[in-house]
């Protein structure tokens, strides 16, 4: 059943002025249309096709039952369009009393939801019987549980709609009974739904062609000449073939030596070949003995079958003489001439022909008697009444088949709906899309947006303008050899865990579990606290990179000056010298200058990054200054920040599920508050109770007191340069007051006060 869809371009029907008062609501940034009433699913049809979220499904790849995507793909191209859909929407809306029984979701078909008429009604009345069938009259609802049941039941009876009968549908005809069985072993069976061979319309035919050909063919083979020896023609027959070959090599043998004597030594093989053969074991019937002629070969000598034949093929020639020879000429010789050979080969060829052409060779073991007793019975028209009896229980096949999809469409259909016309699934916390293949753990996290995937290179190509952290991985099972790829969407916590080669456990929608490893990463920013602090990570990662590569350098030139000085020392002692030890050169200038710098560029950093801060917020009140230092954090990690926020605020899955086969209509945001559901971190369930303190510690007492100590004096050494401590200071160690404070003192102060001149 298709749906008429105007030419592209132009808008459904009525798209221009819809009837149907459609609900909408929004999630995700997403405003789609809600489907709670019947009359929603009776009008989309009407539902303007730029409103729907999916145009095409995919067949594959998605976690619905298979046999309701199959019913709706009508083309079998395993894709299901939205015309498709409308039209599975249309089927079963018309067999139904009210549409919205089909967001009851419920495997099992009430009677009562079935139309009062049409298709509908008929269907109802097929329900109630199979429910009687079953033992079960006052059911008010039927399943496809139930129709297995009745099909199972059919099965283990002679008459279940198969069209095949076994030899116990005809229990109570023992004639008919025995002609079934005839059947089956003359011309083969077929498996009945019960298990056992039986026959349908095919072997009764056949059975009944071969036996009628038969008959005729018998019949055939009493007509004068065919059998000029009546029953012992076969006999006659059969001696004739077995010498027939040779008989036919003889007379052309003598026959080449007529037309050229010369010819007799080499067709007779003469000595050389008795002398190849004369070692061997000799029997009569060896095949060395069997292969050479009948006789001597002469111009126009008859064959001898007694004297002088060859010893292999002496006791076939003569039972051709007895069998088939004399009875067939009526004479009595020791030897055959070539024109009584032909005489045989005339009056034998008729029977020939006729056997040639026999027919009904699958029956003829049963003989002629039996057949001409069957084809004379009323076998034929019994057997085919019980066919038709058996098939009349499969009438209603194609209304099976039709309540069966109803039962599906009221089980499945809403929930396709909520995954094509909208996204509510998606969006629903209690539910899972069907696209959705199963749930990652990684990195000390789950990841349960992931999807299947055929070609990772061409779906990473595709998805890239997605905006979404994508982690591609192969997942394979050991124990079934299975193997998979899937696409994980990475929409929270960081992304620095996580590395190509990376192993992982995986469950599919089935529970199955499967080794999962990272082999390509398709890079975008992950959240926002990752953005923030990716900044601080890479400029300390620079410090400590400049860090390592002064050292090391500062190694490398210690260690190769110590390398000379011992290269030195060894030539001394090898001449006999007394090697005079030099003491340590001393580091001065340039060189104590590079030593002092690469020992302390930490602690410089650290100053110089304090001593910056200090001047800036040197003379602020503590809340500014504590807003300065806050600005400074913002300042750098502002923009990673803000342009993370862009990207992020771009996430878009609809280029993931496109890169699958499905056709998205809309944007499907992936928000902060989607993004966190969809991917968590690891954390103690609620009501755990969590043991303090570590069984193997690390020291770390020392650390600890440096970082407070060294804390201590930043803070002191701020309060110091703010002037905040010369209260309690003595003068001596007083900061000197800022020249702009010292003025303005000076102002407010014409005499001088303490700060005057002495």
């Amino acid at each position: 059943m298709t749906v008429s869809l105007p030419p592209a371009g132009l808008p459904l029907p009525g798209a221009s002025r819809v009837k149907h008062r459609w609900r909408f609501f929004q999630a995700g940034g997403l405003r789609q249309v809600r489907l709670h009433r019947g009359e929603d699913i009776a009008a989309l049809a009407e539902l303007p096709q730029e409103l729907w979220t999916i145009l095409v499904c995919p067949v594959q790849g998605v976690r619905f039952d298979a046999r309701t995507l199959a019913l709706l793909d009508a083309n079998q191209d395993g894709r299901i369009r939205l015309p498709e859909l409308l039209a599975g929407v249309k089927w079963a809306c018309d067999r139904l009393r009210d549409p919205a029984s089909l967001l009851d979701d419920s495997p099992r078909l009430p009677l009562a939801a079935f139309a009062a008429s049409g298709e509908g009604h008929a269907l109802q009345e097929l329900a109630r019987r199979i429910l009687a069938d079953i033992g079960q009259p006052g059911a008010d609802a039927i399943s496809l549980d139930d129709l297995g049941k009745r099909q199972a039941l059919l099965a283990k009876t002679p008459f279940n709609g198969d069209g095949i009968i076994t030899p116990e549908a005809a229990a109570d005809a023992p004639e008919v009974k025995q002609l079934i069985g005839e059947i089956l072993a003359a011309c083969g069976g077929t498996d009945d739904l019960c298990g056992a061979s039986g026959i349908g319309r095919e072997q009764l035919d056949r059975f009944y062609n071969e036996a009628r050909a038969h008959i005729a063919w018998i019949e055939q083979g009493g007509q004068p000449g065919v059998q000029p020896l009546g029953a012992a023609t076969a006999a006659a027959s059969a001696a004739i073939q077995a010498v027939r070959a040779k008989i036919d090599d003889y007379f052309t043998r003598c026959r080449l030596t007529a037309y050229d004597p010369c010819a007799a030594a080499p067709l007779n093989q003469g000595e050389a070949v008795y002398g190849t053969i004369a070692p061997l074991d000799l029997q009569t019937g060896s095949e060395e003995i069997a292969s050479l002629p009948l006789a001597q070969a002469d111009a126009g000598r008859p064959l001898p079958l007694r004297a002088g034949v060859n010893p292999a093929w002496a006791a076939a020639l003569a039972h051709f003489a007895e069998a088939a020879l004399e009875p067939l000429l009526g004479v009595t010789t020791g030897e055959l001439t070539e024109a009584h050979w032909r005489q045989v080969l005339e009056k034998i060829a008729p029977y020939e022909a006729w056997m040639a052409a026999k027919a009904g060779a699958a029956v003829e073991g049963l003989g002629a008697a039996r057949l001409q007793e069957i084809l004379a019975g009323d076998g034929h028209a019994r057997i085919a009444a019980l066919l038709e009896r058996d098939l009349s229980f499969a009438s209603g096949a194609a209304q099976i088949a039709d309540l069966e999809k109803l039962i599906l469409y009221h089980n499945h259909l809403n929930r396709l709906l909520n995954n094509f016309v909208n996204f509510n699934d998606f969006y629903d916390p209690e539910q899972t899309a069907i696209f959705r293949a199963g749930r990652l753990y990684m990195d000390g996290r789950y990841f349960d947006l992931c999807v299947n995937v055929r070609d990772v290179a061409s779906h990473a190509t595709l998805a890239a303008t997605s905006k979404i952290f994508l982690v591609y991985c192969d997942i394979t099972r050991p124990d079934t050899k299975e193997k998979q790829s899937i696409c994980v969407v990475v929409t929270a916590g960081f992304a620095g865990s996580l590395w190509v080669g990376r192993n992982g456990l995986f469950y599919d929608r089935d529970g199955r579990d499967w080794d999962a490893v990272i082999v390509k990463i398709a890079e975008s920013p992950v959240s926002l606290k990752e953005a923030f602090w990716s900044p601080w990570i890479k400029i300390s990662a620079m410090i400590g990179d400049q860090i390592r590569k002064l050292l090391t350098s500062r190694q490398d030139a210690m260690l190769s000056a110590t390398a000379k000085q011992l290269d030195a020392t060894t030539a001394t002692v090898q001449t006999g010298e007394i090697p005079v030890l030099k003491p340590p050169p001393r580091m001065e200038g340039a060189a104590l200058a590079s030593s002092v710098a690469a020992i302390g560029i930490a602690v410089g950093l650290i100053g110089s990054a304090v001593g910056g801060l200090v001047s800036a917020v040197s003379g602020l009140s503590p809340w500014r200054a504590l807003l300065g230092v806050v600005a400074i954090f913002f300042a750098v990690s502002g923009p990673s920040v803000v342009l993370a926020w862009f990207k992020l605020r771009g996430r878009d899955l609809a280029p993931v599920l496109n890169a699958c086969g499905w056709a998205v209509n809309s944007r499907i945001r992936i928000t902060f508050r989607l993004g966190h559901a969809f991917t968590r971190a690891a954390y103690p369930p609620a009501g755990s109770e969590i043991e303090l303190g570590d069984a193997y510690p690390e020291s770390r007492r020392g650390r600890n007191w440096l970082l407070i100590i060294l804390g201590l004096l930043i803070v002191l050494y701020i309060y110091w340069r703010l002037d905040w401590l010369n209260r309690w200071l003595p003068a001596s160690w007083e900061h000197q007051a800022r020249p702009a404070a010292a003025s303005a003192s000076t102002t407010n102060n014409p005499t001088g006060g303490d700060h005057g001149t002495n």
